[in-house]
């Protein structure tokens, strides 16, 4: 198995969560740090570890984002890394997997599972490494990690949607 190192300035973590029932607001990660142990004719054997700095996100509105990192959703002050380790992964098609494992947010562990659509390569890069790229879905409850804050809407409904989808976007390098 060879380790495969992210390359933070082409990785990347995105989210989208309802707003007012009726849109999504998306906003992203940046300096991404994790690797993979990984051979790609035996994806089935690998492990992943991903930590995301949970104040490194925008959703380009600085009072949106001042409310995100408050105690009312990631806690920045006191949890500011998330981290993902894989437990278990899957092959279900070709290039496609479904990596399981265990999220820590705001301090709680729980269970999610990756839905990796593609994992392309590998390939030798022009500057004499070799890379891989992996697109990978989720779909988290907020609520399971203690972001409970919500504001009722006449009528019913919710101002932030229970469910956050996440995109990982990944490059990695394959250590010499």
């Amino acid at each position: 198995m060879a380790i495969w190192d992210f390359e933070p300035g082409h990785s990347s973590a995105e989210f989208a969560v309802r707003h007012m029932m009726v849109t999504w607001v998306r906003g992203g990660y940046k300096n991404l740090r994790g690797s993979l142990n990984w051979d790609p004719d035996r994806p089935g054997e690998g492990s992943v570890e991903v930590e995301i700095p949970a104040a490194s996100f925008t959703t380009e509105e600085p009072e949106r984002d001042a409310h995100l990192r408050s105690a009312d959703f990631l806690d920045i002050e006191h949890f500011p890394v998330m981290i993902f380790r894989s437990r278990a992964i899957e092959v279900t098609g070709y290039r496609q997997l479904h990596v399981h494992g265990e999220l820590t947010l705001r301090g709680i562990t729980g269970p999610v599972m990756l839905e990796v659509e593609e994992c392309l390569g590998p390939v030798l890069t022009p500057f004499q490494n070799t890379r891989l790229g992996l697109l990978a879905r989720a779909r988290l409850d907020r609520e399971e990690f203690g972001m409970n804050w919500d504001s009722p809407m006449p009528g019913g409904g919710r101002v932030v949607g229970k469910y956050i989808d996440v995109t990982l976007d990944i490059e990695a390098i394959r250590r010499e």
